[in-house]
């Protein structure tokens, strides 16, 4: 457990420190993160230290902030593991089976449970330590790599 105090510069270190690297992103997760990510003997595991930022009204993570993670890891797992440019969610389903208390970091390696030529069937366990906070699934559709505004 990261100590809730700790601001973004120093759990960045801190986790650096442990063999994680950021999941960087200019886009939404960069407001949403910091997300990490290390490879693994059966594929990525990622990391997410919670903060005050994540908090909801009842002191505890906000639901679509774990959401937001698990979109990611399934997502960025689906996309290494079938070595695709990009994938888009189709559908995504959570069952949130324990609350998270700020300060807490959120792990799971995702696991992918099959792939077609289009579609990409990932699950997840997400744990704080030992105790099992989120079970996930969803699948992912494999697209070609989309253009960014401004770009070609």
């Amino acid at each position: 457990m990261m100590d809730a105090a700790m601001n973004e510069e120093q759990i960045t270190h801190e986790l650096v420190t442990r063999g994680w690297s950021v999941f960087t992103d200019p886009g939404f997760i960069s407001h949403a993160g910091p997300f990490f990510h290390r490879a693994g003997a059966t594929g990525p595991s990622f990391c997410f230290p919670t903060a005050a930022k994540h908090e909801n009204r009842n002191g505890m993570l906000q639901g679509g902030a774990l959401m937001t993670f698990t979109d990611r890891a399934l997502g960025a797992t689906a996309r290494h593991l079938t070595d695709t440019a990009a994938t888009v969610t189709v559908t995504l389903t959570l069952q949130f089976v324990d609350g998270v208390r700020i300060g807490e970091t959120v792990e799971v390696t995702p696991a992918m449970v099959r792939a077609t030529k289009q579609l990409v069937f990932m699950n997840g366990i997400f744990m704080v330590g030992s105790r099992v906070v989120c079970v996930a699934s969803g699948i992912w559709k494999k697209i070609a790599t989309p253009a960014r505004p401004g770009k070609a």
